[in-house]
C-alpha cells in the first residue's frame, strides 16, 4: 500500500476519534453544545451537479455572500485511492462582517464559520445539498447575542437556504 493511503487513513481515524461523542455530564451547562440539525434539499432531476454548483455560486454572489473555499473532497479521495468516487464537494460561504462581529462577541462562533453547504451524490446518483441548521434562537440565548446580530445571523441562514434552493433547481 502506498504511504499516502496511510497518511489519509490516519487523518480519517484521527478525525473520527476527535468527533466521537463526549459525555456532557461533566461539562457545565454554559459549555454544552448548541443543538444543530441538518437541512437537506434534493437536487431536482434533470439538474446536473455542475449546474447546481454554478447556480449556488451565482446566487451567493447576488446575495453578497463570498465563496471563500470549495473543497472537491471526492476528487481528493479519487487521487489517493485511484478509484472513481461519487461527487462530494464542500462549499464554504461567508459574510465577513457578520463573522467578525460574532467572533468579537465570542470566539466559539469560529466553529460555525464559514457556512458550509455540501453537495453530495448518493449511491443512486441523486444529488443533495446539505448544511448544518443551527437553532439560532437557542444559540443567541446561550451566547447572549444582541438582537441586531441575531437578525444578521438569521439573514445569513436565509441566504444559505436560498442558495441551496437555487442550486437544487438549477436557477441561474
Amino acid at each position: 500500500m502506498r504511504p499516502a493511503f496511510f497518511s489519509v487513513l490516519g487523518a480519517v481515524l484521527g478525525a473520527l476519534l476527535l468527533s466521537a461523542p463526549v459525555s456532557r455530564a461533566a461539562a457545565p451547562p454554559a459549555e454544552q453544545a448548541v443543538q444543530a440539525d441538518v437541512y437537506k434539499v434534493a437536487i431536482e432531476r434533470g439538474v446536473g451537479l455542475k449546474d447546481a454548483a454554478d447556480s449556488m455560486r451565482l446566487r451567493a454572489n447576488a446575495l453578497n455572500l463570498q465563496l471563500v473555499a470549495e473543497l472537491p473532497l471526492s476528487k481528493q479521495v479519487e487521487a489517493v485511492t485511484g478509484q472513481p468516487q461519487r461527487t462530494i464537494t464542500i462549499f464554504q460561504f461567508c459574510d465577513a462582517v457578520t463573522a467578525k462581529a460574532l467572533i468579537d462577541l465570542n470566539l466559539d462562533f469560529a466553529v460555525y464559520m464559514p457556512c458550509r453547504i455540501a453537495m453530495i451524490e448518493d449511491a443512486s446518483g441523486q444529488g443533495w445539498l446539505v448544511m448544518m441548521d443551527v437553532n439560532v434562537d437557542m444559540l443567541a440565548q446561550e451566547k447572549r447575542v444582541p438582537q441586531a446580530l441575531k437578525d444578521r445571523i438569521n439573514a445569513v441562514r436565509q441566504a444559505l437556504v436560498e442558495i441551496m434552493q437555487a442550486g437544487a433547481k438549477g436557477e441561474l
